[in-house]
């Protein structure tokens, strides 16, 4: 029940900068993961994801789904985000949905910082299970040029941290895009997984398209 009531896709929030004229944009991505972590807890091996994003004026709304094994994860999400100098602050939202018996649907809060190369993140939701389980999420982040760092943790009902290091770039011949690749390494703890620690590596490559 905890692997399944943590993990769950991720959350993108939209852009507004400031000294920039209102600007709408869609965008959509496509790609392949080895193995399918999040927040440090293995999800799936060799899945496949697609999302599809607009955003306008810093609004951004979305939709993502991955191959969880036991039918699909879809998530919908929406935010705000705003960027003044080397600061950032966002806030959204994200539903969780499945098509088959992976997890039971529910709703997290987002709320984001950052500051130059770090970032700092939290969510908190409600897992819909006998009796209730609230939980809260924090991670900070730091990245360069590609490589970066993040340390994630959870409160409350939840409990368990993880530690992840990677790099990620894009591929591209001459001026031509071709597509995003990344590695990474994960590590969870004992607490977090409800077992032993565990650490996992994950191959990334998709394809982003913008229209």
């Amino acid at each position: 029940m905890l692997k399944k009531a943590l993990g769950t896709g991720v959350v993108l929030l939209g852009t507004l900068h400031f000294q920039t004229a209102i600007a709408e944009n869609f965008s959509a991505n496509l790609g392949f993961n080895s193995e399918y972590v999040f927040r440090g807890i293995p999800q799936n091996s060799s899945s496949a994801f697609a999302g599809l994003d607009w955003s306008k004026s810093g609004f951004n709304l979305g939709a993502w789904t991955a191959d969880v094994g036991d039918g699909l994860e879809v998530d919908l999400y929406g935010g705000y985000r705003v960027e003044a100098g080397d600061f950032g602050f966002s806030l959204g939202g994200t539903w969780y949905t499945y098509t088959g018996d992976f997890d039971e649907d529910y709703l997290e809060a987002n709320v984001g910082v950052s500051w130059k190369f770090l970032a700092f993140a939290a969510a908190f939701g409600e897992y819909d299970s006998d009796p209730k389980q609230n939980y809260q999420f924090y991670s900070v982040t730091a990245s360069h040029k590609g490589f970066y760092g993040t340390f994630g943790t959870f409160a409350d009902d939840f409990d368990g941290s993880y530690y992840e290091a990677g790099y990620a770039n894009e591929l591209t011949v001459g001026e031509t895009y071709l597509f995003n690749y990344g590695v990474s390494i994960i590590h969870g703890t004992s607490t977090l997984l409800g077992g032993d620690s565990d650490t996992n590596i994950n191959f990334q490559i998709k394809r982003n398209f913008s229209f």
